[in-house]
C-alpha cells in the first residue's frame, strides 16, 4: 500500500538501476546517472525528484514503489543490479 505520492517537478529523475547487497536494495541509480542510497531516494521522491514512484513503509522502514501502471519493464522489481 501506498502511504504518500508526491507531485512530480518537471525535471524529476528515473530510477534505471537498483544497487543490491545480499539480495536486498540498498540504493538507486538515477536518469542522470547519479547513484543515492535508498533513504536518499525516499527522500528524493517525497521533494517530487523522482517520477514514477510512491513511497510504502514495511516494518517501520520506508521505502519506494512505483506506481501502478500498463508497463511492467517500469516496475522498481524489474529493473537491472548495477554496481556502486
Amino acid at each position: 500500500v501506498l502511504r504518500m505520492v508526491a507531485r512530480f517537478r518537471p525535471n524529476a529523475k528515473q530510477i534505471i538501476g537498483l544497487v543490491k547487497e545480499q539480495g536486498r536494495i540498498t540504493g538507486y541509480k538515477l536518469s542522470d546517472e547519479r547513484i543515492v542510497s535508498k533513504q536518499e531516494g525516499v527522500n528524493l521522491a517525497k521533494q517530487g525528484e523522482i517520477e514514477g514512484v510512491g513511497i510504502s513503509k514495511r516494518n517501520g522502514k520506508e521505502y519506494l514503489k512505483s506506481l501502478p501502471d500498463q508497463t511492467e519493464n517500469n516496475n522498481i522489481s524489474n529493473l537491472p543490479t548495477v554496481k556502486q
